[in-house]
């Protein structure tokens, strides 16, 4: 029909799109990964992986040879060795109250213990009589306003054959306050030492006096059978006294006491915590037990106040 001019110049051939439109690639290439684990920070961490690592295998390596050079005999002992080991006569009895206190200034140790007549601590009356038979004790038993309607038996409770020595003659003094406290207190030394509360621990410091050393495992095992004897059998539940009696009758089945074969604290804790609990029947080997406490001297207070 009629021509017109070409507008556009033939440089060649178009290419033609194969998209409608084109988005950046996000998935990696190798390439990409391998330039990645170049970071100085990551090869920094594996080279202290890698470190750590190879001081550790030689650690090792250095304890294995130790194990088989030196020699530890004890390694290998179960609890029944330990336990027969215990069974040993392990107590040293010092000679004199220095030998435990160390020299004394020339004033007579004292010991005031204040206790309550409502719950009698009989634990300490027995140690008395252990202290009694080991040291010249001065005894006296006083009380305090603050405690009402004391018994006539508690006045004597400390027996009436430690007045015969004089204050000078004495190596120990003893004296017990009935008052109205919550719980046992024990002075010693009133400048230098704090007042000790609590049944348990006055008898632990009574007992320590008698000069008596024992290992550890057998120290252990009083400290338990005291704690016992105070938190579960004197102040627990009925379970707990149950079940206190069947470890006790366990404990007395091979032993003539319940640590070993020599009286402990924790005999004497055990007993007069099972006096006071008032229970009904024991097990023969518990049987057996209260009757060779009770033969001991060192008891009759005690029976005499349970009586």
């Amino acid at each position: 029909m009629y021509k017109v001019n070409t507008y556009h110049q033939d440089e060649g051939a178009v290419d033609l799109p194969t998209c409608m439109y084109k988005l950046a690639n996000v998935h990696r290439s190798a390439a990409d990964v391998q330039g990645a684990g170049e970071c100085p920070a990551l090869q920094n961490l594996e080279s202290r992986q890698t470190e750590i690592l190879k001081r550790l295998y030689e650690l090792k390596s250095v304890v294995d040879g130790l194990s088989k050079t030196v020699l530890t005999p004890d390694a290998d002992l179960d609890v029944a060795e330990i336990n027969h080991a215990c069974l040993l006569p392990t107590i040293h009895t010092a000679a004199n109250l220095e030998s435990v206190l160390g020299k004394s200034s020339g004033v007579l140790r004292d010991i005031v213990i204040n206790a309550s007549p409502s719950e009698v601590p009989l634990s300490l009356l027995v140690l008395h009589g252990l202290l009694c038979e080991q040291y010249k004790v001065l005894s006296t038993v006083h009380v305090h306003s603050s405690a009402q309607n004391v018994p006539s038996k508690l006045w004597n409770c400390l027996g009436e054959g430690n007045h015969c020595h004089s204050r000078r003659e004495s190596q120990l003094g003893f004296t017990l306050v009935w008052k109205d406290v919550h719980k046992p207190q024990m002075k010693f030394s009133i400048q230098s030492m704090c007042s000790i509360e609590g049944e348990g621990n006055v008898a632990r410091f009574l007992f320590a006096l008698l000069g008596r050393r024992y290992d550890a495992v057998t120290s252990t095992r009083i400290d338990n059978w005291v704690d016992v004897a105070i938190f579960q059998l004197k102040k627990g539940s009925s379970k707990e006294k149950a079940a206190v009696l069947r470890s006790l009758n366990s404990a007395l089945c091979k032993n003539p006491w319940v640590v070993g074969v020599d009286l402990t604290l924790a005999d004497v804790v055990l007993y007069c915590a099972l006096r006071q609990a008032e229970i009904d029947g024991f097990p023969a080997n518990v049987q057996r037990w209260v009757k060779s406490c009770e033969n001991l001297a060192c008891f009759n207070l005690a029976l005499k106040l349970l009586k």
